[in-house]
């Protein structure tokens, strides 16, 4: 099969207090359209309500937690599903382009531009004091956005079908990420967040 690979690998984004690094395609044996569609087909999907400041609210997009491990963030602790054979060739293909290895992955689903993802930071304690997150994308582009929780810096980067992202270091210690909705209509996107439940 041919290997849908435009680029020659992960490529650092300079940036204070953390790690990032940015891949225009990760490399697979499917095109990103097929993948995109196999994942909204094959995977579990759930409508979760998280509760922040001791108010429930439902998820503006559509989730699923795979791997080997259970996971609490928002009021809600995931039980994990076993991965599923397109999931564990993505995780291969993730870990060998960052030289990381992961046991769980966070599905994210934004069907249209009206779902989004609040501002937040992936500091969980079973995550580690310097986790390593590797997220994949599927589908219609979205901007990026990651904001520092100390300094005024904004860093905004599209993340497009079939890339690759990887934030290490303390980048979770020091900077919030989110993605708004959109006021322009756009298509289904699927990303993958890999990561290491210790």
């Amino acid at each position: 099969m041919d290997l849908f690979d435009v680029t020659t690998g992960l490529t650092p984004i300079p940036i204070e207090d953390g790690e990032l690094a940015f891949q225009q395609r990760l490399a697979l044996p499917w095109p990103p359209e097929q993948v995109l569609a196999r994942l909204i087909a094959e995977t579990d999907w759930r409508a979760e309500a998280i509760t922040l400041w001791g108010k429930t609210h439902p998820q503006p997009r559509l989730t699923a937690w795979y791997g080997e491990a259970r996971y609490r963030y928002s009021g809600m602790t995931l039980e994990p599903q076993p991965f599923t054979d397109l999931q564990l060739a993505i995780k291969a293909a993730v870990e060998l382009a960052t030289g990381r290895r992961y046991n769980s992955v966070l599905l994210n689903y934004y069907r249209d531009e009206r779902d989004s993802m609040g501002f937040h930071s992936d500091d969980e304690p079973e995550l580690g004091p310097e986790p390593a997150i590797a997220s994949v994308s599927f589908g219609a582009p979205r901007t990026f956005i990651l904001k520092h929780k100390r300094l005024p810096r904004t860093v905004k980067l599209a993340l497009g079908d079939g890339s690759l992202l990887l934030m290490a270091g303390t980048l979770q210690r020091h900077w919030r990420h989110g993605i708004n909705k959109q006021s322009t209509p756009c298509g289904p996107r699927v990303n993958l967040t890999f990561r290491c439940i210790l």
